[in-house]
């Protein structure tokens, strides 16, 4: 009884914590369906949650009050570029960190993590000065560029490959294979789950990333969605049905990409806890 009571109130802690991290998507979500003069009038009863009768003319006016797909586009190129190009960069120097001997090596590392506590509002403005010398700025590369090389992305990486068995590399070198073969047809097949975590971690920090889109883009050619839904408050006539079903198509493909990759996510997660 008493391992069962102390179950129970673990169950009972996590439902309560469930709902209160849910409650305001599902507030945001029903609020998208409703007129605007249902939307705070039901806020304190469970009609909040509960947008009946149901109407699309919300999303409809985001599309025409706002161009929608075009911020959409430019906020997906951008995450994928990152994700993407991140995704090899990332890699191949978690490999060098965890797999290659060359001079210089633990320094270089020990560098890539004490760049883990730099944040990165604290060289957001000498990196603005930067890419205004370059000539990048309000373009999809100074958006792009500054964020495919990841400390933190290497660090899981590396994490992951240092525990893989030596066994497979050596038997690619017997058969000729050089590095960069044995990198992508042994070691890349064998880590599908640390690669689907370092995707979606890496996908969920630039879909919301506000600041240095702030600072260095202007106009609406490459503006991404949080900058987007940030401009589409501030015209009148405040519409918060409007705003939520922006939000709601904003979110939407965060979840979209997190239940497509959540299975790799977990093992991901766990395994280079394990080997961390």
């Amino acid at each position: 009884m008493t391992r069962l009571t102390k179950r129970l109130a673990i169950y009972t802690c996590l439902l309560l914590a469930a709902v209160l991290f849910v409650s305001p998507v599902g507030f945001m979500l029903a609020g998208s369906f409703k007129p605007d003069a249902r939307i705070f009038v039901e806020a304190g009863s469970w009609r909040a949650f509960w947008p009946v009768p149901m109407s699309l003319d919300n999303y409809r006016d985001v599309f025409e009050r706002a161009d929608f797909l075009r911020y959409l586009l430019n906020s997906l190129y951008i995450n994928a570029m990152i994700v993407g190009l991140g995704l090899l960069v990332n890699a191949l120097a978690g490999y060098a960190f965890a797999r290659l001997s060359w001079r210089g090596r633990d320094v270089l590392f020990g560098l890539v993590l004490a760049i883990l506590i730099i944040p990165l509002e604290a060289i957001a403005v000498p990196l603005f000065y930067l890419v205004s010398f370059l000539g990048w700025r309000d373009t999809y590369l100074v958006q792009i560029v500054p964020f495919i090389a990841n400390a933190f992305s290497i660090y899981l990486f590396y994490t992951f490959f240092i525990g893989m068995p030596r066994e497979l590399e050596e038997a690619a070198r017997i058969d000729g294979a050089g590095v960069l073969r044995t990198f992508f047809w042994i070691i890349v097949p064998n880590a599908g789950p640390v690669f689907a975590s370092v995707a979606i971690l890496t996908f969920l920090t630039q879909w919301g990333a506000f600041l240095w889109p702030l600072m260095v883009t202007s106009g609406e050619a490459v503006r991404p969605l949080p900058l987007a839904i940030a401009a589409f408050y501030t015209l009148p006539p405040l519409q918060w049905g409007d705003i939520f079903a922006f939000g709601v198509m904003m979110v939407a493909p965060v979840l979209v990409v997190f239940l497509l990759f959540q299975r790799g996510f977990v093992r991901g997660v766990a395994a280079t806890g394990i080997k961390g």
